[in-house]
């Protein structure tokens, strides 16, 4: 199928709506100053082709959607023991709910919201050298040499205080091994990896070929069982308290972060990357979102 003429429309009937709703992430002042037109949109498919319209090689802060990748470090180095402190259920709250990690004892429910995520953080700072394990990653996976932005993992830092709660709450609970401020650090700083969609396509790709390299097939990302079971997350926690209503609308397993971006996976065909930074009242990306529901609608491909 050529995706080329896809995506270009899918680009054109978007670009209209631009700014019309929605609002950026206000409360990362980097992420505040983001312009709020602006919408991207890439895939690389299972056999290397690539489509792209729009703003796709424009970079930006990826933030929640790099809890794909340190998951999928922690699993494989840990493997099963990862989910001895860490759920695997949908939150059906907010992704930076403290009242849920207190009823449930300091244990995050998923890995996919903040309290998760940090907790996956802290088991990666104990394998060492986690920061630049996950650039390195990162760069690998997409094939061009990505970075942090120091910028917004300041922001993060200085504005981040529900987050220091939450790992000082998990803390108090036995549940975090390391350093506060050290978790902290790593957290705050996969949150602030910028990329372009393109490249997020790219990376994700593994997904859709069972934990094969997106570039070099030959090599192993991940496990195919550990990449079915990230799928599976994808779909059932990926998109924060609107899970359900993402894979009743778009029927893909989907990640997103309040940076605008989305990535989905379509399973042995191909991983998609959406952009645009305005945000629902979920911290999803509105369009981002109304993008994806247009490629499945035109392209018909869901995993249902």
């Amino acid at each position: 199928m050529n995706f080329q003429p896809v995506l270009d429309a899918i680009e054109a009937e978007i670009r209209p709506l631009l700014g019309a709703e929605g609002q950026v992430a206000s409360y990362i002042p980097a992420l505040a100053r983001v312009p709020a037109q602006q919408f991207g949109i890439a895939l690389r498919t299972c056999e290397g082709q690539e489509a792209a319209a729009g703003d796709a090689d424009t970079p930006f802060s990826i933030q929640s959607i790099s809890k794909l990748f340190t998951l999928t470090l922690a699993m494989r180095r840990l493997g099963d023991a990862l989910w001895e402190r860490i759920g695997r259920e949908p939150s059906g709250n907010p992704f930076n709910s403290l009242v849920q990690l207190e009823n449930e004892q300091g244990k995050p429910r998923n890995p996919f919201i903040n309290a998760g995520a940090i907790a996956v953080a802290d088991r990666l700072v104990s394998l060492g050298h986690a920061q630049a394990d996950l650039i390195a990653l990162m760069s690998n996976l997409c094939g061009e040499a990505v970075a942090y932005d120091e910028e917004v993992a300041a922001s993060e830092a200085v504005t981040g205080f529900r987050n220091v709660a939450l790992a000082n709450f998990m803390k108090s609970f036995g549940k975090i091994d390391n350093d506060v401020r050290e978790v902290l650090s790593l957290y705050f700083h996969q949150c602030a990896i910028r990329m372009c969609c393109r490249q997020l396509a790219r990376a994700a790709g593994f997904l859709c070929r069972d934990g094969a390299h997106p570039i070099d097939g030959e090599a192993e990302v991940t496990s195919e069982r550990h990449a079915r079971r990230i799928n599976s997350l994808m779909l059932t926690c990926g998109t924060y308290d609107a899970a359900g209503d993402v894979a009743f609308s778009i029927g893909l397993p989907c990640k997103s972060g309040v940076g605008g971006g989305i990535v989905a996976v379509v399973p042995d065909k191909l991983t998609l990357c959406v952009w645009s930074p305005a945000l629902d009242g979920n911290g999803n990306s509105l369009l981002g979102l109304k993008a994806l529901e247009l490629f499945t609608a035109r392209t018909g491909l869901s995993i249902f």
